[in-house]
């Protein structure tokens, strides 16, 4: 069999998944195109055939995470829909190793991705904000999680609150020893439904 043969019986929602389980076992350093295929038994221009570069393997990627994100069962009223999504964002961006890293690495105008944010869009839209406030607050919300997410995840690995507190001491930085209780890694999902409220506030 011909590697064209070979990677037109491969469906690209099959690097896909392959791609994104490498990545939940090894994180975004060590996942590339080779890598994904040596996963699959396959050449590397296998793969290639079906993402073009390793940049648009992620965006897929990317894409595909959203894709995981459910749209049903939401909330009838439009500020509730619009909180419940973004929690649902941040739980879909933390069910992969990087996945925050992974999103906000691309800019991937993919269908589950427009999926999403028309849904967060028409919620806001129709919570009385106008065009260009809905467009903003979706723009600041999604970042916002992912900057978060992306903090929370590599706190994960890096034990990132024991750095900070050796770090930081009532001499050297007073200011932020008196408010380092409330900077604990810990404290991420209270930190994220402050800043979503934040956001979120009809002024």
């Amino acid at each position: 069999m011909t590697n064209k043969q070979t990677a037109e019986r491969l469906e690209p929602g099959t690097v896909i998944r392959a791609a994104l389980e490498l990545l939940d076992e090894k994180g975004l350093d060590a996942l590339s195109t080779r890598a994904v295929a040596h996963r699959l038994g396959v050449r590397m221009n296998t793969v290639l055939w079906h993402v073009k570069t390793k940049a648009r393997m992620l965006e897929l990627m990317a894409d595909a995470v959203v894709g995981e994100i459910p749209l049903d069962g939401l909330p009838d009223t439009p500020d509730p829909r619009a909180r419940e999504l973004a929690r649902r964002y941040r739980r879909a961006l933390l069910g992969h190793r990087d996945g925050a890293a992974l999103v906000v690495g691309t800019y991937a105008a993919e269908p589950h991705t427009l999926r999403f944010a028309e849904t967060f869009v028409a919620a806001l839209l129709e919570g009385g904000l106008d065009e260009r406030r809905a467009a903003w607050t979706t723009w600041t919300v999604m970042y916002f999680a992912l900057g978060l997410t992306q903090e929370e995840q590599a706190a994960q690995r890096q034990s990132l609150g024991d750095r900070l507190r050796d770090a930081v001491t009532e001499a050297t930085h007073p200011a932020l020893h008196r408010v380092g209780d409330h900077l604990s890694p810990g404290s991420f999902e209270e930190r994220f439904e402050f800043g979503l409220t934040a956001i979120l506030a009809r002024h």
